[in-house]
């Protein structure tokens, strides 16, 4: 993770790119030319494009003085909570647009997280199996298809536009998820594509 002590106002791509770079060059960070570098920004960020075309995204910083030469993948995830959670945190806050079906309980009771949670495992399955942004399409070159945005709003099996799915329910709070993680937390995590199946596989 990257972060600024003082950003800007509002971050754009090549302001993402410079933490990234920035850090590099101190020797905060190692190159690592098989790692995936992620730069999370706080609720009250705005980035350019956030909740407008995407809740995140990966990228290749090309070869530099900084990256030693090589290309390194990097990606970007913002915190949904107060500037758009019905856009990038759903299932856990009201859709943006259609349905208004109420939202899921959040296992770790921050909603901002949570879509942090789901969007960085989007992106991550992004990174590492189309990380130049040149293997899969939906029609043209202009609508590239990934891992997880090939199975959008889907989290647990029998999911459809605006039902994410069956899902696990935790006895104790009610809140809804699909993994498990370190010290008892609880997440959701999204439903990636299957080249041998052609389907959505869920964890739930």
């Amino acid at each position: 993770m990257v972060t600024a002590p003082s950003p800007p106002k509002s971050l754009s791509g090549a302001d993402l790119l410079a933490l990234l770079t920035s850090a590099l060059s101190a020797k905060s960070l190692p190159v690592d030319e098989n790692g995936v570098y992620f730069i999370f920004t706080a609720a009250d960020v705005p980035v350019e494009g956030f909740c407008m075309d995407s809740c995140g995204f990966h990228a290749t910083a090309p070869p530099s003085a900084a990256t030693g030469g090589k290309k390194l993948t990097y990606a970007w995830v913002g915190n949904p909570g107060t500037q758009c959670p019905g856009m990038c945190a759903w299932p856990y806050a009201l859709p943006q647009f259609g349905p208004q079906a109420p939202p899921l309980v959040s296992p770790n009771k921050d909603v901002g997280l949570e879509g942090m949670v789901i969007n960085m495992a989007t992106v991550l399955a992004g990174a590492a199996t189309n990380p130049s942004n040149t293997g899969y399409y939906q029609g043209d070159s202009l609508a590239p298809l990934e891992a997880a945005s090939a199975c959008a709003g889907s989290f647990g099996k029998g999911s459809y536009p605006g039902y994410p799915g069956n899902l696990f329910t935790d006895k104790k709070t009610g809140a809804s998820f699909n993994a498990h993680g370190v010290n008892g937390r609880l997440f959701l995590l999204p439903a990636l594509w299957s080249p041998s199946s052609q389907t959505c596989t869920t964890l739930s």
